[in-house]
């Protein structure tokens, strides 16, 4: 009998999970997982598209697929939990900016209290579209073509109507917790909200400070306090609607106008409504 010829081994079928296969597939999962991740944590990629005919969690006094109609303080009861309501305010062309914003807050495990707060029509129905009942719109709605850029009048008409917002919520009886969304939580800040203040905010003109510095006004600095509105809590008290009140009030006094060589917004006035309630 003949040998049998052995087929040389460069001819085999090679196994997929090999050591170079097995690493490939691993470095395709790790990238697979590294892609769809962060999108999956995103809170408007965590829920299943609904549309008005499907059956959403009914809440007492509305269902969330009338979220078209449904009004501040519906929409404030549907998402508040233990008080509280964490609130932006935001128009259409800072949806990028909102994305990075609900994924941080997803990641501390508070998106649930999230109220997003449209200022155009756009942003309602692409929020209400994949997470509905966590937006509503305040009329009268902005121009979302506008120009938005800081110093810009569509950005002073955005920035300007938040301390309203806010006050209304406060008035319905809530907590609220305010954040610009060109901003990303690293941490959960409720675990830094010691002690019983009425409103807890930023102040980005100084070093970090120790635990037990003090709670007034920080030092002015060429005899102004310049206190950052970009995250605001704010317990349901008087002291707080008082200073939302001087906010407001601060804001109409100084009306836009484009003539002005430095152009008006909501933060010169959030400071100098402080300073007139803590004199």
């Amino acid at each position: 009998m003949g040998q049998q010829q052995q087929r040389p081994i460069s001819n085999r079928p090679i196994s997929f999970l090999n050591r170079n296969g097995l690493f490939l597939l691993l470095l395709a999962l790790l990238v697979l997982l590294g892609v769809c991740l962060p999108l999956s944590e995103f809170p408007l990629f965590m829920f299943p598209n609904r549309t008005s005919t499907s059956s959403p969690p009914p809440s007492p006094s509305f269902v969330v697929s009338d979220w078209r109609d449904y009004t501040l303080a519906q929409a404030a009861k549907f998402v508040a939990k233990n008080g509280t309501v964490i609130v932006c305010a935001v128009s259409y062309p800072f949806l990028p900016f909102l994305n990075n914003w609900l994924i941080s807050i997803s990641r501390q495990k508070h998106h649930e209290k999230v109220l997003v707060i449209a200022e155009d029509y756009a942003l309602l129905y692409k929020v209400n579209e994949k997470w509905p009942g966590h937006a509503v719109l305040i009329p009268p709605a902005l121009d979302p073509k506008a120009a938005h850029h800081f110093g810009s009048q569509g950005f002073y008409n955005l920035t300007s109507r938040r301390p309203q917002h806010l006050l209304d919520i406060l008035e319905l009886g809530y907590n609220v917790m305010y954040n610009d969304v060109d901003m990303v939580w690293l941490q959960d800040p409720f675990k830094y909200l010691q002690g019983s203040q009425d409103v807890y905010f930023m102040d980005d003109m100084t070093a970090i400070k120790p635990l037990n510095h003090s709670h007034g006004l920080p030092p002015s600095r060429n005899g102004v306090t310049y206190v950052c509105s970009c995250m605001i809590f704010l317990r349901c008290t008087s002291g707080a609607k008082l200073l939302l009140k001087k906010w407001v009030e601060e804001i109409r006094a100084q009306p836009w106008s484009n003539t002005e060589a430095k152009k008006p917004h909501d933060q010169p006035a959030f400071n100098r409504a402080l300073h007139k309630i803590t004199q």
